[in-house]
């Protein structure tokens, strides 16, 4: 799909064109959040075929950077991650994305949680002395992704 292309920086920040702004590696970043609660669920990167793909079928399509393809949210493990809303950034140069997540373990972390973001650092205090970088959990696994991903 051919976006249009980016012009002046009042119509790319102010202007009603959508002109995103791929990196010199042809990507650019996507945040995903769940659009009934507001969590966000993971972050990944688009190419203009994801990007495109996404608005036609209106399910999350990422580029996989370690598989080097594109990545249809679900295609292997049932949670699909339809697309309600999609946002840009000021500068056009990140997007966001709302998404009603559907599947039987409704997750969208790979490692089998609903959120990729299910540790947080335990005392951000002590992480500033340098003293300890603790992660806790802060959600429960939903799956066991060995189950759900089998080796090809």
């Amino acid at each position: 799909m051919n976006f249009p292309a980016r012009t002046t920086n009042p119509e790319i920040e102010l202007g009603k064109t959508f002109q995103p702004k791929f990196g010199s590696d042809g990507l650019i970043p996507c945040i995903t959040q769940d659009i009934a609660t507001g969590q966000v669920l993971m972050f990944a990167f688009m190419n203009a075929e994801s990007l495109g793909h996404t608005l036609k079928t209106k399910k999350a399509t990422y580029w996989s950077r370690s598989r080097n393809k594109l990545w249809v949210k679900g295609e292997e493990s049932g949670n699909v991650q339809w697309v309600k809303e999609l946002y840009t950034d000021c500068d056009q140069d990140v997007i966001l994305i709302k998404v009603e997540q559907i599947g039987a373990a409704n997750a969208s972390c790979h490692n089998g949680y609903k959120s990729c973001f299910y540790r947080k650092l335990d005392n951000l205090d002590t992480a500033a002395e340098g003293k300890s970088f603790d992660l806790g959990y802060v959600a429960e696994r939903l799956f066991d992704p060995a189950t759900v991903y089998k080796k090809k």
